[in-house]
């Protein structure tokens, strides 16, 4: 007999509908974007159980990501209608800085950052990404 069984991770958004804040990460106006990643073992493609729920927090306005206080990441699982404090977050992920000011950028051999993953590099006219080969 044949089993077809495996653990493998998941990521589930979650429907949360808050306000507009100001992100801590580079200052703009942004929306949280809640999501939650876990690990489940499934068997004949079925999953069965999950466990080591994470629930995480990415901004909007520079994909800045915070780990999320479990009991609120929770709450919100279960779809009630609750706050997320400045307390409740935990940086994981600097963003990639304030995409509204241009003040910063220099033109000859600035520092670029890649989009997709959040690598920095020197802007040699990459139209790749050198770490993740994502197109810039």
């Amino acid at each position: 007999m044949i089993f077809i069984g495996g653990i493998s991770q998941g990521r589930k958004v979650l429907n949360f509908h808050g306000a507009v804040v100001i992100c801590d990460s580079c200052g703009a106006y942004g929306r949280y974007q809640v999501f939650m990643t876990y690990m489940y073992f499934s068997f004949f493609f079925i999953p069965l159980f999950k466990w080591g729920k994470k629930y995480f927090v990415q901004m909007s306005c520079c994909d800045a990501v915070y780990e999320l206080n479990p009991e609120t990441g929770a709450a919100i699982a279960r779809g009630m209608d609750v706050e997320i404090r400045k307390e409740d977050l935990n940086l994981v992920r600097q963003g990639r800085g304030n995409p509204y000011d241009h003040s910063q950028v220099s033109v000859d051999n600035a520092a670029a950052v890649c989009p997709h993953c959040g690598y920095q590099f020197q802007n040699d006219e990459f139209e790749y990404c050198p770490k993740c080969g994502k197109r810039l």
